[in-house]
Formats: structure tokens, C-alpha cells, sequence
């Protein structure tokens, strides 16, 4: 404790040594700063408070048919883009400030000075925005912040409506190129039907294969009643010129004995053999089996047609019966000629689609592709013409005003009292500077030209003893001089915080100073 009270004793000495030029230094910043702090221009605040709406009733009406635009995110853009660079220009340009620039550095100086004093706070919970701007001419305050409010309100419709036309337009020239290339894919889809007209799938009634099969049942139920229609004109035949009875008696007329369960084994038959022959070769076991299966039967209907049965009628041996079984005779001729046409047709049809059976897989794949890709590119140009609208109702939504409502609730406005600059506070900061500024130039002083001021401290820095000490003996001259300095010091000092006190008594008074 002793020590630090003789490191503050000599503290306090060796600024003594120098408070001359203490006092000095600090009536001269004083006097300086409070001068400075006396002549700064007033500050007026200007301010305007806007309330950004963006409930809307439109809202659940159109959120089913158009892109509704997301409009708290749009107000928080508009609210940090409203001190750009363009914004400010513009402002500058509508309040006629840039007129005022002699030159381009001065012209960039203005525009820095703008940004650094307008400021925006508000919330998005609530919506309520404020804008402020600090100006030394209440008038030039009140019409920036106006200015800053029209175009606040004036970006919030522009931008989205330039956007809208902007993907509306781009939509359009989408359009018009799928429009060409359905175009194109109609024609190319024509030509291609119109080259593999025989070769296409049937819009009702399946694939190739499909008709192939068809084709090929339908031969074989020809062929089958090829065979029955000629079995029956067989008969007819044999009937007209049939062998008398053994009993010798006119009307005993034999006739060939027919088994309708045969014929249907031997029709089930030809017609196995018939599918079998689409899948395999005339080599393949099962076709070898039918083959032979069909041939057994058919020998079984030889045999069995070469028995006879007598007829019971007892008019079959005279004229009409002639007669009728010549007519029947005729129409079995017929029958049978038609079936064989029939059977050729079909057996060509056949032949001819198992020529094109090779390039079906490779026509159906290609119309497959071209079907796809038409498919795709209708989809796509039915889905562009429904954007379409569907832009053109959000372009209409967005600059609609009854989506984004603003409502001034405070208009701009300038107090009639200065709002800066805070003159009570810079006065003080110049009074607190100044003292310390003197204070410091006296240590400095000091460590600048030291002295001993102690007998413990030369002891201390020389490392010598000190084996005494001699006072000063002041005359009486002198004395009356040493008090006189101290008086005037201290009216110094005095007088220097009676200056301050003034000051601060003259800016309460009148503020407007």
C-alpha cells in the first residue's frame, strides 16, 4: 500500500511540474471542440410508418387455378432491396438532388451519404414498416421519406408483372415448338402407317400373332367343313348310283353307314395338328404323333364308309327320289365349291402372314416409339397451354391491388425540434477530452524530461547512498510568487468548469442552438 501511494505522489508531482501547459492543452480543446460541438448543423428526423396487408380474400378462391405469389416474401425483398443502388438514384433523381452534383466523385459521395442515413425497421409478424431519414433541411427530409414510401409501394407490383409477362412470353415461344414437332410426328406417323398399312396391329382386334392365330383357326374350320361338305356330296353320289339290295327288291337301296363321334375326333385332330405346325417343324415328335393319329382316323371313315346300310324307304327306287337326291346332288356341288374357295383364301392368308411374321416385331416396336413419342410431346404441349393461363391469372393476381394492400399510418412527417445533434452529450466528451488530453501531456512532459523528485528514487536509479538532502528556502519575493501562480491556476481551472457549466445550462435553455 505504501508503495502504490508513493508511485501516486509522484504521479501527481511530476504533472505538477507541467500544469502550466495542462491547463493550456486543455482551454485549447475546450474551447476548440466546444466551438465545433456549437456549430454543427441540426438534425431533423423524418419518418413515415407503412402497414403492408397481405391477407387477401382472393387467396382461397384462386388456389386451386392459378400459382398465387408468396407475398410476405415479396414485401421482405422489396423491403431489403429499397436502399439499392437504382432505388437510391432514382430517389435522388425524383427529389432533384443529383442536379446538385457538380461532378461524378460528388455524385458518389451523395449517393453513400443517402444509404448511411435511411434507415428501415419493421417486422414481418406485424407488417409494420418504418422509414426514417436524418437531414439537416426538414423539407428535403420529408420529401425523401415520400419518395422512399411511392417507390416502396410502386416495386412491389412492377417487378412481378415484368416476371409474369416475361414467363408468359416464354411459354408461348414453348408452344409454338411443340406445336411444330407434333407436327412433324403427325406426318412421320401418317407416312409410317401408310408404308406397313398390312403390317399393323389392328385397333380392335390385337396383335399379329393374334390375327395369325386367327387366320389359322379359321383354315382349319374350313378345312373341316371342306371335308364334311365333300363327304355329303359323297353320299349323295353313291346314293343315285347305288348297287341294288341283295333281296332283289325294288325299293331296298343301300346306303354308307356314318359315325358322327369319328368325325369329331378326326376334326379336333386336324385342328391340333394345325397349331402345332404354327410353334414346331413337320420333324417334331408332336406333330409326328397327330400326323399319324389323323391318318389312323381317316382310314377308320374309309372302312367305315365302305359299309352299307339298306334304306327303309319304300319310294327311294322310283323316279322322284331320283330327282330329288340329282337336286341335293347340285347343292352339295356348290357347297363344296365354295368351302374350297374358302379354304384357298384362308390357306393364302396364312402363307402371307407367316411371310410377314420376320418384319412385324421390328414395325410394331417402331410404331410403338413413334406412338410414344407423339404421346409425349401432346402431353407436354396440353400441359404448356394450361401454364399458360395459368401465368397469365397470376400475372393478373399479382398486379391486382387487392392482393398486396398498403395502408400510410403515419404520413411523413418532421418533428419541429432538432432531433441531433446531441449536443449535451459531445459537450461533455469535449470537456472529459480536453482534461484528459492535458493530463496526459503533462505525464508525457514528464517521462520527456525527468527529474528526481524523491531521494528514494535517485537512490533507487543510481544504486548510490544518499547520505542527505537540502531544502529550497523560498524568500519572501519568492513565496508571494509561488502563490500567485497557484491563485491563477486555479481560477484557470475554475473558470475552465465554469465555461462548461455555462455551456450546458445555454444548450438546455435553447436547444435549438
Amino acid at each position: 500500500m505504501a508503495e502504490i501511494t508513493a508511485t501516486l505522489l509522484n504521479f501527481l508531482k511530476a504533472i505538477g511540474k507541467y500544469r502550466w501547459y495542462a491547463v493550456a492543452i486543455s482551454w485549447t480543446i475546450a474551447v476548440i471542440g466546444w466551438a465545433v460541438v456549437m456549430r454543427l448543423p441540426n438534425q431533423y428526423e423524418a419518418s413515415a410508418r407503412v402497414y403492408v396487408d397481405t391477407q387477401s380474400i382472393l387467396k382461397p378462391l384462386l388456389s386451386g387455378m392459378t400459382t398465387l405469389p408468396n407475398l410476405d416474401q415479396q414485401v421482405v425483398f422489396m423491403r431489403r432491396t429499397l436502399i439499392s443502388r437504382p432505388n437510391v438514384e432514382k430517389l435522388m433523381r425524383m427529389v432533384d438532388l443529383d442536379v446538385k452534383a457538380k461532378d461524378t466523385k460528388e455524385h458518389e459521395k451523395m449517393v453513400d451519404d443517402l444509404v448511411s442515413k435511411i434507415k428501415i425497421a419493421g417486422t414481418e409478424r406485424d407488417d409494420i414498416y418504418t422509414i426514417t431519414y436524418t437531414a439537416d433541411n426538414p423539407k428535403l427530409g420529408k420529401d425523401i421519406v415520400a419518395s422512399l414510401l411511392t417507390i416502396f409501394v410502386e416495386g412491389s407490383f412492377g417487378g412481378k408483372k415484368q416476371d409474369s409477362e416475361k414467363a408468359v412470353q416464354f411459354i408461348d415461344d414453348q408452344i409454338k415448338s411443340y406445336e411444330e414437332k407434333l407436327s412433324a410426328a403427325e406426318n412421320q406417323l401418317k407416312e409410317f402407317k401408310i408404308k406397313n398399312m398390312g403390317l399393323l396391329p389392328r385397333e380392335g382386334g390385337g396383335d399379329f400373332s393374334g390375327q395369325l392365330i386367327q387366320a389359322t383357326d379359321q383354315l382349319s374350320q374350313a378345312r373341316l367343313e371342306l371335308a364334311e361338305a365333300e363327304q355329303a356330296r359323297n353320299a349323295i353320289r353313291r346314293q343315285i348310283s347305288g348297287e341294288p339290295s341283295k333281296t332283289g327288291k325294288p325299293g331296298d337301296i343301300e346306303i354308307p353307314v356314318t359315325d358322327p363321334e369319328l368325325e369329331n375326333r378326326i376334326a379336333t385332330a386336324q385342328k391340333n395338328l394345325d397349331a402345332l405346325r404354327l410353334q414346331y417343324t413337320e420333324q417334331h415328335p408332336d406333330i409326328v404323333a397327330n400326323r399319324r393319329l389323323l391318318d389312323q382316323l381317316l382310314a377308320q371313315k374309309a372302312d367305315l364308309s365302305k359299309q352299307k346300310k339298306r334304306s327303309a324307304d319304300p319310294g327311294a327306287g322310283y323316279s322322284p327320289m331320283l330327282q330329288q337326291l340329282s337336286v341335293s346332288l347340285s347343292q352339295a356341288e356348290a357347297h363344296v365349291a365354295s368351302m374350297r374357295t374358302r379354304v384357298d383364301e384362308y390357306s393364302a392368308r396364312v402363307a402371307r402372314l407367316r411371310t410377314q411374321s420376320g418384319l412385324v416385331p421390328e414395325v410394331e416396336a417402331q410404331l410403338a416409339q413413334l406412338n410414344r413419342d407423339y404421346q409425349v410431346n401432346k402431353d407436354n404441349y396440353q400441359k404448356l397451354l394450361e401454364r399458360r393461363e395459368s401465368a397469365r391469372l397470376s400475372g393478373d393476381l399479382s398486379s391486382a391491388t387487392d392482393m398486396l394492400t398498403f395502408r400510410v399510418i403515419d404520413p411523413p412527417t418532421v418533428p419541429t425540434q432538432p432531433t441531433g445533434p446531441n449536443r449535451l452529450r459531445l459537450f461533455s466528451l469535449v470537456f472529459a477530452a480536453a482534461l484528459v488530453a492535458g493530463i496526459a501531456v503533462a505525464f508525457l512532459m514528464s517521462q520527456l524530461r525527468p527529474t528526481f523528485l524523491s531521494q528514494a528514487s535517485l537512490r533507487e536509479v543510481t544504486g548510490l547512498p544518499v547520505l542527505g538532502s537540502i531544502g529550497m528556502n523560498w524568500t519572501a519575493e519568492q513565496t508571494v510568487r509561488r502563490k500567485r501562480r497557484l491563485a491563477a491556476l486555479g481560477v484557470s481551472v475554475l473558470v475552465l468548469f465554469g465555461v462548461y457549466g455555462a455551456g450546458m445550462a445555454a444548450i438546455l435553455s435553447h436547444p435549438t442552438l
